[in-house]
């Protein structure tokens, strides 16, 4: 609340003191009352609601937002993490798929070879079967010759000439024997070292098939391997697929919980200019572009002051001569609602430019009991006096008169006097210092407990603004 009289101060003491001795207990009511099971149904809260004050129910759905955004961050991470195992599951299964067709080609080819060297095989063991045959017809061959030979020395040279044959035909007879005798043994030598080598070509073979035949034993053995393990990838992508499922469904129903509650945070106002949280942040953006004063701390400031448009004041004006007036809800007369020497002038001219009624327009009522004014207008709770040193700005930023009960106009309004309090710098230290002059007109250090709190909400308002883009 902008502040430019000490009488303001003495009651924002009070305020301070009487906060100090009630709030505590209130504060301990509301977090019994607050759990997971009540943040879960929004029925629940509205059913809760209807026992509790606007203040409490207000705690309550603040307390619920926390917690549903923290639900949802939590299961944001489960998200990433199940989608970071079913990429992971993927790859492997499409590895094993390819390592298992890259096998089915290799056994297919193995397969080919073993066909291949089987018909070798078979072709050797023919051929070795026709040497064997040449071989034993060979050996008959020599056996009759040797026979012939033995029989031809065993005649008698009277046996020779007896059987009326010339001596010189007899010998020649029997060289011929001897010459057929020795090319018989070559050819039979032949034959054997032909054989020996079919014998070593059919054993080579053989054994050649033998390996890969246990190649292909072996490379089935890894095929029904990876096939077992890519069954089982599949069966835990499953798994993984219907958690990402189930998160997801956990994520949708979360973030519609925590919408309905944003949403509903600022529709319990009393008045149809208060926006929903999406809307107030399109107007402190539209601020920044101005100023340049960062739209989560515009949104703590004002939420400071009238929780972004919720309550714009309680009291009526209805004597501009000694700035008395009345409650709004029971009519009750109440005496310095607005200082007359300061602020009924420039609060009278305000409403008659705009064509207000100023005498049925809301401000803000004094601190009861301390000697205080009120009079503050708007979502911004700017004082008559002060709103005039910022309405020539408005109207070069916007071309009309400016309006303090104009959401946009206060966000504006606010943004040109936090940018005067150097919080365009968008520091810590810069817009603490500038929550401080916003409350209470400079930098008093008694009330830093303003400035602390307005950082607190920006921080969290940070994390909202996070959320919905």
């Amino acid at each position: 609340m902008i502040i430019n009289k000490p009488a303001k101060t003495l009651g924002v003491l009070f305020v301070i003191l009487l906060l100090t001795i009630v709030l505590p207990v209130f504060d301990i009511n509301v977090e019994a009352e607050v759990n997971s099971e009540l943040c879960e149904s929004v029925e629940q809260i509205d059913k809760k609601c209807k026992s509790l004050s606007k203040e409490e129910c207000q705690s309550i759905l603040e307390e619920c937002q926390s917690y549903l955004q923290e639900k949802s961050e939590k299961i944001n991470n489960n998200i990433n993490q199940t989608q970071r195992e079913k990429q992971n599951l993927q790859d492997q299964i499409y590895y094993l798929k390819n390592r298992i067709e890259s096998l089915n080609s290799q056994i297919r080819q193995s397969n080919l070879m073993i066909r291949d060297i089987s018909m070798q095989v078979e072709d050797t063991t023919e051929s070795i079967t026709k040497t064997t045959k040449r071989i034993e017809e060979s050996e008959g061959r020599l056996r009759e010759i040797l026979r012939r030979i033995y029989e031809q020395d065993q005649r008698s040279p009277i046996e020779i000439l007896m059987a009326g044959e010339n001596l010189s035909d007899f010998f020649d007879n029997l060289m011929n024997l001897q010459t057929l005798n020795e090319r018989n043994k070559e050819i039979l030598r032949q034959i054997k070292n032909l054989k020996n080598r079919l014998q070593e070509q059919k054993s080579s073979l053989t054994n050649e098939k033998e390996d890969l035949e246990k190649t292909v034993v072996m490379k089935e053995m890894q095929k029904q391997e990876r096939a077992e393990a890519k069954e089982n990838q599949e069966y835990y992508l499953k798994l993984t697929q219907a958690e990402y499922q189930k998160y997801l469904e956990q994520k949708e129903e979360t973030e519609q919980k925590a919408q309905k509650i944003r949403e509903r945070i600022f529709e319990l106002a009393g008045t149809p200019q208060a926006p929903t949280f999406e809307e107030a942040v399109e107007l402190a953006r539209y601020a920044e572009g101005v100023t340049g004063i960062r739209p989560a701390f515009l949104l703590a400031v004002l939420t400071q002051e009238s929780n972004i448009g919720k309550n714009v004041g309680q009291c009526y004006l209805k004597d501009p001569q000694s700035g008395s007036g009345i409650v709004i809800s029971t009519g009750r007369k109440v005496n310095n609602v607005m200082k007359p020497t300061r602020d009924v002038e420039p609060f009278l001219s305000i409403t008659k430019e705009l064509g207000r009624d100023p005498y049925s327009t809301p401000v803000s009522c004094p601190i009861p009991s301390v000697g205080g004014y009120g009079g503050a207008m708007g979502p911004a709770q700017f004082i008559p006096s002060t709103w005039n040193m910022y309405r020539d700005k408005l109207k070069e930023v916007t071309g009309e008169p400016g309006d303090p009960w104009s959401i946009k106009d206060a966000f504006l309004a606010s943004s040109l006097y936090l940018t005067d309090a150097g919080a365009a710098q968008q520091t810590y230290n810069a817009e603490w210092r500038a929550a401080l002059t916003y409350f209470s007109g400079g930098i008093n250090l008694r009330y830093r407990f303003y400035a602390d709190q307005v950082m607190a909400i920006a921080s969290d308002y940070e994390d909202d603004i996070k959320l919905i883009e």
